[in-house]
């Protein structure tokens, strides 16, 4: 079956979902605002020149998770998707997506966001694969690490082909949409990259190869 995978952050949604469930957790005292906003904003700063140091970010950002019970966790998680994440969904990402179902393909979102926040955001897009890094947890709470691979820039592609490798699929006739330079190599893989609201970088590397530059909004 035909793959149409797609980043979630700037791509399907108007906004970064894991710095933004930085700032809901600041605003319902999950963390000290002094403590985390400083370092939160650093993070981003760095993956947006696409310099992120992700292992030093993933044990900034699955910490935090260890602090509070699971069910209070998926109760503020709730909430979050549904005040924070909802109204910043793409005005044109529904037809898109119905476009691919109609032509019987499989939808995949590979998000270098870890799981705990982005497998609900799937679940609330209809979109029924998800590709993510995985929080560790252990004796019912998170322990503040990761397991597998962890999906950020090349390891989008280590984590598609296992993927791959463990459901005998493959990438004939796959689509790719995304905003992010960080996401070159996996666009380089794919017979159809698409560019979505595209950053400076991406934008020019797209326009040069010819890639389609989508606007959703």
């Amino acid at each position: 079956m035909t793959l149409a995978i797609f980043d979630l952050d700037h791509t399907l949604i108007d906004g970064d979902s894991d710095y933004l469930w930085g700032e809901y957790m600041v605003a319902s005292g999950l963390v000290d605002e002094q403590a985390y906003r400083a370092r939160n904003e650093a993070f981003y700063r760095d993956y947006q020149r696409g310099e992120l140091d992700n292992d030093q970010y993933l044990d900034f950002a699955l910490e935090p998770l260890t602090r509070h019970p699971l069910d209070e966790l998926y109760a503020h998680r709730r909430n979050y998707v549904e005040t924070w994440i909802r109204p910043l969904v793409r005005t044109g990402v529904a037809r898109l997506l119905a476009e691919h179902r109609a032509r019987d393909h499989q939808l995949m979102i590979i998000s270098a966001t870890h799981r705990f926040i982005t497998e609900p955001i799937a679940g609330m897009l209809g979109i029924p694969l998800l590709l993510a890094t995985e929080p560790e947890i252990s004796n019912g709470s998170y322990t503040g690490r990761y397991i597998g691979i962890a999906t950020y820039r090349e390891g989008k592609v280590d984590a598609l082909r296992a993927w791959l490798d463990q459901t005998g699929g493959d990438l004939a006739g796959s689509y790719f949409y995304s905003d992010s330079i960080n996401d070159l190599p996996l666009l380089e893989i794919v017979d159809y990259p698409h560019a979505v609201h595209p950053d400076d970088e991406l934008g020019r590397i797209a326009t040069a190869r010819g890639w389609p530059v989508l606007a959703l909004d």
